[in-house]
């Protein structure tokens, strides 16, 4: 995609949504923490009816470490791989407060080392709560970035540096969420609604779907 067509994309998903914000809900930078490793391989919706009680309680690490596995498991087992995510989410939490004194740290190599955070974790979280201007590629994203030429790749990471070369201000820090929305609810992976996309003149993608037929109202 040429640097004009660029800057139009973005530009024109921004007036569609000025201020996009991640779909997870969370009370602070741990608690985001927490629901974007819980988030992996399950949709935001779930996340959210499964952690809203748990956040209520549970809002710091010295409080999850408390709580325990077991009661966390409790509160998750809704939500895929939750055995899995448990162990992390205590494990992350003890060593917040071993290595960090309990805090969140705005470096994404830190947040790497703490157990069930990949890259695609920490950009969200160093985007979200630090404002840094990172790309966490997820499948929605990753889809995007290929569909329309945007940024194409074969992988998360391949993605990701595409992003950052072709994506340029004043979008920067949003870029990701207006990717993730625009993938979630338009572009999406079976049937993309080319019909009401507001970038469809700019994607290659073909063929480009056409709006569904109306149902003909029944003759009375």
């Amino acid at each position: 995609m040429k640097k004009a067509d660029v800057f139009e994309f973005f530009s024109r998903l921004a007036a569609d949504n000025p201020n996009p914000e991640t779909e997870l809900e969370s009370v602070n930078d741990y608690t985001l923490l927490v629901a974007v490793v819980l988030s992996a391989q399950a949709t935001d919706a779930g996340v959210n009816k499964a952690t809203r009680a748990l956040f209520r309680e549970v809002d710091t690490p010295a409080k999850m470490v408390a709580l325990g596995e077991d009661g966390l498991k409790q509160h998750i087992k809704t939500i895929g791989l939750f055995n899995t995510k448990a162990k992390n989410v205590i494990a992350l939490s003890e060593a917040l407060i071993r290595d960090h004194g309990g805090q969140v740290p705005d470096d994404r190599d830190a947040l790497e080392l703490l157990p069930g955070v990949g890259r695609k974790t920490a950009n969200v979280v160093m985007n979200v709560a630090f404002g840094a201007e990172t790309f966490a590629v997820d499948t929605h994203i990753f889809r995007v970035g290929n569909r329309t030429g945007l940024a194409p790749g074969k992988t998360p990471l391949a993605v990701e540096k595409k992003l950052e070369k072709a994506v340029p201000q004043p979008f920067r820090l949003h870029a990701h969420h207006w990717l993730i929305l625009h993938g979630r609810y338009t572009c999406k992976a079976r049937t993309p609604e080319c019909w009401r996309c507001v970038v469809e003149d700019l994607c290659p993608y073909k063929p480009k779907t056409p709006a569904p037929k109306k149902k003909a109202a029944p003759a009375h």
